[in-house]
């Protein structure tokens, strides 16, 4: 069993820049690739970005390439998303993934937790 608590949410001026965290429970952090979905108002819920075990294996939505990164930190069993160069499509609730696999997946069926998700606004 893996608990996900998301933080680092706000209200940001288009431009802007957050960074989001993931804090994981349990001792098996490492073994999960970890991802990041997002979900607007009257939207499905769209994958964003994943890291596998090791940080070796990244993947992005071409909506956010360039200017999100995502990280990993097994140590400390956290997962990060960097997110620079906001722009007002990029509003949304955000959720943290935990996938029981090595490689990370963009599909939001194929992973196994969820956190309660966090508030992204970007104003114009």
């Amino acid at each position: 069993q893996v608990q996900l608590v998301e933080s680092g949410g706000g209200l940001v001026q288009a431009g802007g820049s957050l960074r989001l965290s993931c804090a994981a429970s349990g001792r098996t952090f490492s073994s999960y690739a970890m991802g990041w979905f997002r979900q607007a108002p009257g939207k499905e819920r769209e994958f964003v970005a994943a890291i596998g075990w090791s940080a070796g294996i990244t993947y992005y939505a071409d909506s956010v390439k360039g200017r999100f990164t995502i990280s990993r930190d097994n140590a400390k069993n956290a997962v990060y998303l960097q997110m620079n160069s906001l722009k007002p499509e990029d509003t949304a609730v955000y959720f943290c993934a935990a996938k029981r696999s090595y490689e990370p997946g963009t599909t939001p069926r194929n992973y196994d937790y969820w956190g309660q998700g966090t508030q992204v606004t970007v104003s114009s």
